[in-house]
């Protein structure tokens, strides 16, 4: 079983939405097959805190308009070092780059598939 469409719309609205604010290293795992509570994980970097909480501002905006959708959960948005947003079938990880840097979820990750994500970094 691999990741649902709307799964793995939401993940591209929310890839786009985290380039526009600069967000970069933008990497999304198919975690169907190891996760029961959701289908896709997309990773995003900022620079800083201040960028960290502008990307996950565009994010919930973009999946608001585009799906009406609302995260369950969000953890982490005091610091704006690692901020967790979960929709259910799509849980967001944007993290400070020192926080990227040193948790490497990719590797945690890097057995499930990756989704590819059409979009331009740096724009």
């Amino acid at each position: 079983m691999s990741a649902t469409e709307l799964a793995l719309a939401m993940t591209q609205a929310a890839a786009e939405a985290a380039a526009d604010k600069l967000g970069t290293d933008l990497m999304a795992f198919d975690v169907t097959e190891q996760l029961a509570i959701t289908d896709v994980f997309l990773l995003a970097t900022a620079a800083n805190d201040r960028q960290v909480g502008a990307v996950v501002d565009a994010i919930e905006e973009r999946l608001r308009e585009d799906f009406d959708a609302r995260p369950v959960r969000r953890e982490g948005d005091r610091e704006n070092r690692w901020v967790l947003l979960d929709y259910l079938d799509l849980v967001v990880h944007v993290q400070h780059t020192e926080e990227r840097a040193f948790y490497a979820l990719e590797r945690l990750w890097r057995d499930c598939p990756r989704v590819e994500l059409a979009v331009e970094e740096g724009r």
